[in-house]
């Protein structure tokens, strides 16, 4: 079998199986109790998604596990590798798109179409619905593609003379390449008049991948500078607010009491708002009313929560009180773990990414001594980074959740998320997984060089036409430290505080 690691295909198989396995789990506990024993399609979109997305992360450990099968071999062809990861890599990035722009959005009309329609129906009206969005997305890609779709590589033309080779010469730092004593050759004191730009125009894949990624990076940027603060925080200020002690009976009366009256005043302006819809009234006043009562319904199920967390009922109640205490116990732990790797990701971004050149390869260089130490222990590492920085999306996205401007984001619920709010975070974070994947390949460039995934996000993706000043000037990954560090500050000033009803909503007459 030559240099064929059958331990690292055993490992993939094992390893998609296993994720497989645990978006099950996820769909099971977190979809609504409406959507039990139906809804068949979605849920599978939905697994298969999320499925998608978590191996298209763990795909660049596997392509630096992959490519130590040559690391005793003179050069890379001179070896079989064990996975084909290039056109693993080119499977996967199909398949996303396939996923985000077509069967995502055809599960999400055909979830929420009209039910008395019949299966024949909902699906022509969903398959039109996509079809429209299709050529909408074609026309568009088209005509960037045909106007700015080329790539413009800066090249510099050398030239050099040549000299006499003298029984005197010695390789050695202080020998001069040519008797002129510089230190240097010829070729390399070109005067800068001689940089010229090469332009060639970028296949349609490549330049529809760099589009998508573009895209996901400015989600990135947004939710993944949120998420890398408020995912550890969220978890240790959950410890802080966590209830201390059980309440007496008397104490849960009077809170369930005042959480029912707070139900029925919700209601009354759920009913009112919902008449104000069908009388045509949807202005601005209508839409910002919804949001704020969407907002005190998502309050009022935390503070529900809390109230049952404090009172424990039934028979194991002491056994409940004992689990609820483990559990914030289990926040505080992984929040200080979390805080750690959060401080270790920004850190290695303005060392590595922002300072130029870098001060240090840090996490690179930790990945390699943990290799030193064991074959697989350093990519074990780095997997946990870049799932890491996929985590910290999810929970940036979930954070902003109804604050966003321009679209509201479906909150995602232990036992109570719909199929179209799990359909619209997969592909969320599908969409994102793309620009995950590239800014670790950059961020991690040292220690997974000469991987597919770098000649994929190599000199082409970071050329093209009005895109590369973005990559140029580290647009990303400045956005993202701001986004990071307004996120602590945020946090460390109001995170500690348990959020209270605000009641901004306000009915018309």
């Amino acid at each position: 079998m030559g240099d064929f690691n059958l331990a690292l295909l055993i490992v993939a198989i094992v390893v998609c199986v296993i994720v497989f396995l645990i978006n099950i789990y996820l769909l099971v506990n977190y979809q609504h109790p409406d959507d039990a024993n139906q809804a068949y399609f979605p849920k599978f979109v939905v697994v298969f998604g999320l499925s998608v997305a978590a191996i298209s992360i763990l795909m660049l450990p596997a392509d630096v596990a992959n490519r130590q099968a040559c690391r005793h071999s003179i050069y890379n062809g001179a070896c079989n590798l064990t996975l084909p990861m290039k056109e693993l890599w080119l499977a996967i990035y199909i398949v996303n798109a396939v996923l985000v722009f077509f069967i995502i959005p055809f599960a999400m009309f055909f979830y929420e179409g009209d039910q008395d329609k019949s299966l024949g129906k909902r699906i022509k009206s969903s398959l039109c619905w996509v079809v429209v969005t299709a050529i909408v997305c074609a026309l568009l890609l088209g005509i960037l593609y045909g106007l700015v779709g080329k790539v413009d590589f800066t090249v510099r033309h050398l030239s050099s003379g040549t000299t006499a080779f003298t029984n005197t010469f010695s390789f050695s730092s202080s020998e001069p390449c040519i008797g002129n004593g510089l230190h240097q050759c010829s070729a390399y004191s070109a005067s800068p008049s001689s940089e010229k730009t090469w332009t060639m125009r970028a296949t349609f894949p490549e330049y529809v991948v760099a589009l998508a990624t573009i895209v996901g990076s400015v989600l990135f940027m947004i939710f993944g500078g949120v998420g890398i603060a408020c995912l550890p925080l969220g978890l240790i200020f959950s410890f802080i607010r966590r209830p201390k002690a059980v309440i007496t009976r008397s104490q849960y009366i009077k809170e369930a009491t005042e959480l029912a009256k707070k139900a029925r005043e919700l209601k009354k302006a759920a009913d009112a708002l919902h008449q104000e819809e069908r009388n045509g009234k949807k202005g601005r006043k209508w839409r910002k009313n919804v949001k704020a009562v969407e907002k005190e319904l998502l309050l009022m199920e935390d503070d529900v929560k809390a109230l049952e967390e404090m009172y424990p009922q039934g028979e194991k109640a002491e056994t409940s009180w004992a689990l609820t205490v483990l559990g914030y116990l289990a926040k505080l732990v992984l929040g200080v773990l979390g805080l750690i790797v959060s401080i270790a990701w920004i850190a290695h971004i303005v060392i590595y990414l922002l300072i130029d050149p870098p001060l240090s390869p840090f996490l690179n260089w930790v990945f390699i001594k943990l290799d030193d130490v064991w074959g697989l222990l350093g990519t074990a590492a780095f997997a946990f980074f870049c799932f890491y920085l996929l985590l910290a999306v999810m929970a940036g996205a979930m954070m902003l959740g109804l604050k966003l401007v321009f679209i509201t984001i479906h909150p995602m619920k232990w036992g109570a998320t719909l199929m179209n709010s799990f359909l619209f975070n997969v592909g969320l974070i599908l969409l994102c997984s793309i620009s995950v994947i590239q800014f670790c390949a950059t961020a991690f460039a040292y220690y997974a060089q000469a991987t597919a995934a770098q000649e994929i996000f190599g000199h082409t993706l970071q050329s093209l036409r009005g895109i590369k000043y973005l990559y140029k000037y580290n647009v990303f990954q400045i956005g993202f430290i701001i986004l990071a560090g307004l996120t602590f500050v945020y946090y460390s000033i109001f995170g500690w505080r348990r959020k209270k009803p605000t009641g901004r909503f306000q009915l018309s007459s």
